[in-house]
């Protein structure tokens, strides 16, 4: 929250009564369930040695004149904001599967959890804000129970949502200029803002925020490292999974030919009065203009670089020293894009051996004859897992990938200090439906290491962890909770895990395998660089 003498003894002692609090205000005070933001008073629950508060306004609903506008503050309430329940996730399109589908724009609120001990204690507890992903179409912060890092790690963790998809990532030649298709990212920021603002008044140290996320919340990340001029003092320390900060982006000139698209689909035309037109369509309309304009193409939803929002793309800016210049952990999973061979897979694609050099130069052209001998079939179990590990290895148009994730990391350490990881457990729970082939380690599926029961939706019904990945989600857990206390990631039960400094340097999390290990050779870097040196340049 940004938070007499010389008088007759009997006024004095009337003001004093006066001045008491009713035992009725007095007990409010005390109730740990209670606290006052800068907006107003929120009212959560306490259990289990936790208060947890859910549905806190950060920002004005962004609809009618606020859509596609920056975030605007939330209203200031009086009496007591039932913050019990999550509200709405953001307008989304069911996808790949997944039953989270929402046309609510009322969408920009925030969670925390935080531990309680019994009493009310000075202690300041380091704080984690994490950043949901999703492809920048999809997602929410009710898919994570943030439970277990609050009490874990004796932190106080933040979750949120944001404008996703068309509302959030489209640039249009109508929208202001210099926040231009960033207004998603935007609202991370006017998040980001709130917890500076509220966050001790839940017990967490305010000068000491680490913004974290995976995927598209991972991206949301980077994107905030390479906006000094917007986001510096609001965090201090990052974790970046499955994101690389280094991908070629579209430019805001790109991203506009998108949001032409839209506007055309929903009959806006006229860019004189598109705005306008656009901002009175129904939601439903607009989402089914992403969803054609996407097709099957995972990345036609991305932050565009050239204006305020993100300035220069990773590649230049990291070198110029033009980020934040704060600690980071990245890294990503062993497996990450066998996920989207099988959501291929599940939309119609077949692959195999016959067609897996043409599927192969579907991504990466006159280079697809060099790549399949560098991956040959008679390597893995099938055509499909050969794909998947051909991609997670390097794809040079997706940043989940992990040889851009190295790349990051190389020109980051530069300038400060970087913890680099592998997550490797083949025996993770499974985030899709059987495709047929085998999957692995694939994207996301490290989530419920760190998120217990993490299911990709609201029921969080997720397997019990098994035999050793329950150990490995003991030692992330303490690598990520003890980063957000001291900026070094340590676990009791773990090896140590030391700067990231050369290709040996990286932490590997699997069962009776968590050791460091040399990820460039294991994900054939040097061979990508060879292929696309403008890209992997370290």
């Amino acid at each position: 929250m940004n938070f007499t003498f010389g008088r007759p003894a009997s006024l004095i002692a009337f003001s004093l009564l006066a001045a008491a609090p009713a035992p009725r205000a007095l007990a409010a005070q005390q109730d740990p369930a209670i606290v006052k933001t800068d907006k107003g008073s929120v009212r959560g629950v306490v259990h289990d040695g936790l208060r947890e508060f859910k549905g806190i306004p950060y920002a004005a609903p962004p609809t009618g004149e606020h859509r596609w506008a920056m975030p605007q503050p939330a209203r200031a309430w009086s009496g007591l904001l039932d913050a019990t329940k999550y509200k709405s996730a953001c307008p989304q399109a069911a996808r790949y599967g997944i039953p989270e589908a929402s046309e609510d724009e009322d969408c920009l609120y925030a969670n925390v959890t935080a531990p309680w001990p019994g009493k009310a204690d000075k202690r300041k507890r380091p704080v984690i804000v994490w950043i949901h992903g999703g492809a920048f179409v999809g997602g929410s912060s009710a898919l994570y129970p943030l439970d277990h890092l609050a009490r874990s790690g004796d932190a106080v963790v933040v979750s949120f949502n944001y404008r996703l998809g068309v509302f959030g990532f489209i640039a249009h030649p109508a929208f202001e200029p210099d926040h231009n298709g960033g207004y998603g990212l935007e609202d991370q920021r006017a998040a980001l803002r709130w917890v500076k603002r509220n966050i001790a008044a839940f017990g967490g140290d305010p000068n000491n925020i680490t913004v974290a996320g995976e995927s598209a919340g991972g991206a949301g990340v980077c994107m905030h490292l390479l906006a000094p001029e917007e986001t510096k003092g609001l965090y201090n320390k990052a974790i970046v999974q499955s994101a690389g900060c280094v991908t070629p982006l579209p430019t805001v000139a790109e991203g506009k030919e998108i949001g032409k698209k839209m506007s055309d689909l929903v009959d806006c035309k006229d860019e004189s009065t598109a705005l306008a037109c656009l901002r009175k369509k129904p939601v439903k309309d607009l989402l089914d203009a992403g969803v054609t304009i996407a097709g099957g193409n995972i990345v036609t939803f991305l932050p565009v670089t050239g204006t305020k929002t993100v300035p220069l793309p990773g590649a230049e800016a990291i070198p110029q020293g033009k980020f934040v210049h704060v600690p980071v952990i990245m890294g990503g999973t062993r497996d990450e894009l066998r996920l989207y061979v099988a959501y291929a897979i599940q939309a119609g694609l077949s692959v195999t051996k016959d067609n897996y050099v043409a599927e192969l130069a579907q991504t990466y052209g006159k280079n697809a004859d060099a790549i399949a001998a560098k991956y040959p079939l008679a390597d893995y179990s099938s055509a499909p897992a050969a794909l998947g590990t051909v991609w997670s290895d390097f794809r040079p148009d997706v940043g989940i990938n992990n040889c851009i994730y190295l790349q990051t990391a190389k020109l980051l350490r530069k300038s400060v200090p970087v913890y680099e990881f592998v997550f490797a457990d083949r025996n993770a729970p499974a985030v899709t439906t059987n495709p047929g082939f085998e999957m692995g380690a694939v994207h996301s599926s490290e989530l419920p290491y760190l998120f217990p029961h993490f299911d990709n939706t609201r029921q969080i019904a997720g397997p019990d962890l098994q035999g050793g990945s329950k150990l490995v989600a003991e030692q992330m857990t303490a690598y990520w909770t003890s980063f957000a206390k001291t900026g070094r990631p340590v676990a009791g039960n773990g090896p140590t895990w030391p700067l990231f400094t050369a290709d040996s340097d990286v932490m590997r999390f699997a069962p009776g395998e968590t050791a460091l290990f040399d990820a460039s050779s294991a994900h054939k870097c040097g061979f990508w660089k060879s292929l696309y040196p403008s890209i992997l340049t370290q």
